[in-house]
């Protein structure tokens, strides 16, 4: 990892709070410079960026290194605005966003976002995540496609918008969680929230990670927000979804159910 990122200033929207957005890459090196400067750009005072990446062949650590020498420390605060965690080995989404946000909590965190790394995730919107935290005391803020406002990207063929909205459609009923976008990869988490669960317990590998969180943080009691997005198709890069992590996605909901029985 390079240089630990330090505390720093408070975010906008008044009082001291800490933000870190996690960031896995695997392959991103197109996609991860306009990525930190969107990020970087955000009118959020103190916020940070870490970089997790599962030693891509393509160049990315290395690309990660570079900006995170390039975007140096705040001017404000004098503290580092981004890190890099550099992986050995890729085993799984879950595991590479366990070690990010681990990271981000031992650093002091208030609040952790989870986001891709290729552009589907509307950058704006981490401002107006934060406000809802705040405002409405939520340990999470989902950024779902699927409440009133929300939409997917017109190139996404038929077949994949059925897929998506089948999971959410069938981890939800499974789990009896209302939440509607539960396999949403574009999260805010207050760092009381991950505390309570426990990142280290958590058993999901893949992309099913973000079904298991979100129902074991609602489980302890932690309130759960949607607010609406607009995902994007990616401009670069292919996708990292696999038939192995599909059927994870679709054992998982029902090991959730049996263990809690």
């Amino acid at each position: 990892m390079t240089e630990p990122m330090e505390h720093g200033a408070g975010a906008g929207g008044g009082g001291d709070v800490r933000v870190t957005v996690v960031m896995p890459t695997y392959n991103e090196a197109g996609n991860l410079p306009r990525m930190a400067e969107a990020v970087l750009g955000l009118p959020v005072a103190g916020l940070r960026l870490l970089v997790v990446d599962d030693d891509s062949p393509d160049g990315t650590g290395r690309v990660a290194d570079e900006l995170a020498e390039k975007y140096g420390v705040d001017g404000a605060s004098g503290h580092r605005r981004m890190g890099v965690l550099h992986r050995t080995r890729k085993d799984g989404l879950g595991r590479a966003y366990t070690e990010g946000m681990t990271a981000a909590l031992a650093d002091g965190a208030d609040y952790v976002v989870q986001m891709d790394a290729d552009g589907s995730h509307p950058v704006e919107a981490v401002p107006r995540m934060l406000g809802e935290a705040r405002a409405s005391g939520a340990g999470l803020v989902v950024g779902s496609r699927y409440v009133a406002g929300g939409s997917l990207d017109e190139q996404w063929g038929a077949h994949r918008v059925l897929l998506s909205r089948f999971a959410n459609a069938y981890a939800r009923a499974v789990l009896g969680t209302e939440i509607k976008d539960i396999t949403a990869g574009f999260n805010l988490w207050s760092a009381a929230t991950l505390r309570d669960v426990d990142l280290s317990t958590l058993d999901s590998a893949g992309y099913s990670f973000q079904v298991e969180l979100k129902y074991r943080a609602v489980r302890a009691g932690h309130r759960a927000v949607e607010v609406p997005i607009r995902f994007e198709e990616r401009t670069e890069g292919v996708s990292k979804m696999t038939l192995r992590t599909q059927l994870e996605s679709a054992v998982v909901p029902i090991r959730l159910r049996l263990k809690r029985r």
